[in-house]
């Protein structure tokens, strides 16, 4: 006789499914009116449920946003694993140049992750340090999953000059976002950005 497979609890599956759809809601809402507008209320009306399910599940707006600054930043992470691609760095160099390259694609095709950073710069406060802290977790166990036996060079300040990159590839992606281009530099075809490719490249094998 062959067993039968478990069926899945139906109050399991329709959470499961509420919760996407709460999510959902709560990215839009958060991308459409910014955290001034992310509240239960709103949330609760973009995603058609009540109120009180957000308290159920999430404990209030803090456990919700958390919840989406953690679905923001694993969102990073897979789409960095996925630029990244399948072959092995051959050094610690080649590994930070895939992060570099990968964060600024990644960002450049996120304008919700855009405006996340860009909320973090000008209205500082306990939510947005939730994302941002959310987004560096993400980003160090990147580089910790992907550098293996790789080791950056001795006497040298990894963690500081790596920060300084992805700050500046941040800031490249707004800018070029707000007003098309930094410091004269044009930031608006991908000839473009091929040459902001090729520095990060050569600063990258410069310091590593």
């Amino acid at each position: 006789m062959t067993d039968k497979i478990a069926e899945p609890n139906p109050k399991t599956r329709d959470r499961a499914r509420t919760e996407e759809v709460i999510i959902a809601a709560a990215r839009s809402v958060l991308a459409d009116q910014g955290f001034q507008g992310f509240g239960i209320n709103a949330i609760a009306r973009q995603a058609g449920c009540d109120k009180q399910l957000l308290y159920r599940y999430y404990g209030g707006l803090d456990g919700l946003a958390d919840a989406i600054g953690n679905d923001v930043a694993n969102g990073l992470g897979q789409r960095l694993t996925e630029q990244a691609g399948e072959g092995v760095p051959d050094s610690y160099a080649g590994l930070i140049e895939k992060l570099v390259l990968g964060f600024i694609e990644v960002l450049r095709a996120d304008s919700l992750l855009q405006r996340i950073i860009a909320w973090e710069i000008s209205e500082p406060g306990p939510m947005v340090i939730r994302f941002a802290s959310a987004r560096s977790f993400v980003l160090r166990r990147w580089v910790e999953k992907q550098r293996g036996d790789l080791m950056p060079p001795p006497a040298i300040d990894a963690p500081a000059i790596n920060a300084m990159l992805i700050a500046a590839a941040q800031h490249l992606v707004l800018s070029a976002s707000s007003i098309g281009g930094f410091a004269g530099i044009d930031l608006v075809t991908d000839e473009d950005w091929s040459r902001i490719r090729a520095s990060v490249r050569q600063l990258v094998r410069a310091v590593y």
